[in-house]
């Protein structure tokens, strides 16, 4: 699953699946476009390891749902490291606010942060794919695309967009060779915090509600958009992939396994 000499570009390298990603990638020769909102300072140590590989990175810092910003942007990366071939989209803002307390501004906020900016950056690096006739695009998405939190109605709007976003591209860039697919990334260490709900209890105890009782981690996302960066997923188009460890099969509460008493 070589990736030398692959241009990625991260829409936000500076958060933790950003760093996993990144970690993952530079050991297969990728090179990278990281939009770090830190400007780089949060990535000393991924920029250590890109060039211990002997590989190349340049930190960006954009909007990227400004259209103009990105394209700009763009224009420069592809002078230095030539065009994009695999586009990581990983923009995750959660607003917590109810579909009654939400103001208009801030689910904008939240739908643009998530949404648009999957669109502009599609559109964007889409053009360059589609000059070249193939190339990778994934959304790091969220369960909460196909089931409510409880507590940011306006986070799963946005999840929910990417999805059928998803959908359209895979249908249009596939005739000129670019997939396009989307990860569903489920509960992972601190989710109880973000998803924290008086109304749902979807995340109470919820270590226990995945099968196993073992909590994924950005590592596991990260072996995830490897794959489909490569050749080796060269038939996977159009896909939503859960990635959540059997989380939402969760049903009763009894039926739970929970460590034995006395461990």
């Amino acid at each position: 699953m070589n990736l030398h000499n692959k241009t990625v570009f991260i829409t936000d390298a500076d958060s933790g699946s950003g760093s996993a990603v990144i970690r993952r990638l530079a050991e297969e020769g990728a090179r990278f476009i990281l939009n770090s909102r830190s400007g780089g300072e949060k990535l000393a140590d991924e920029l250590s390891l890109i060039r211990e590989a002997g590989s190349q990175a340049i930190v960006v810092s954009v909007n990227p749902s400004v259209s103009a910003e990105v394209a700009e942007m763009l224009q420069f990366a592809e002078q230095q490291l030539g065009p994009v071939d695999i586009l990581i989209h990983n923009d995750n803002e959660v607003l917590q606010a109810s579909v009654e307390s939400c103001s208009e501004e801030a689910f904008w906020d939240c739908l643009s942060r998530n949404a648009k900016s999957a669109f502009v950056c599609t559109q964007a690096v889409g053009r360059q794919m589609v000059r070249q006739q193939s190339g990778s695009i994934i959304y790091v998405s969220s369960i909460h695309a196909e089931k409510p939190t409880g507590s940011s109605f306006a986070y799963s709007a946005s999840k929910g967009a990417v999805k059928m976003l998803a959908k359209e591209a895979a249908l249009v860039l596939g005739r000129s060779g670019v997939r396009v697919n989307t990860i569903e990334l489920g509960p992972v260490q601190g989710d109880d915090k973000r998803f924290k709900s008086s109304f749902s209890t979807l995340y109470h105890d919820y270590e226990y509600k995945v099968p196993n009782a073992v909590l994924g981690s950005i590592e596991d996302l990260a072996g995830l958009v490897h794959f489909l960066a490569s050749d080796d997923s060269a038939y996977v188009n159009g896909a939503d992939i859960r990635l959540d460890g059997g989380f939402l099969l969760h049903y009763m509460n009894f039926k739970m396994k929970r460590p034995q008493s006395g461990r």
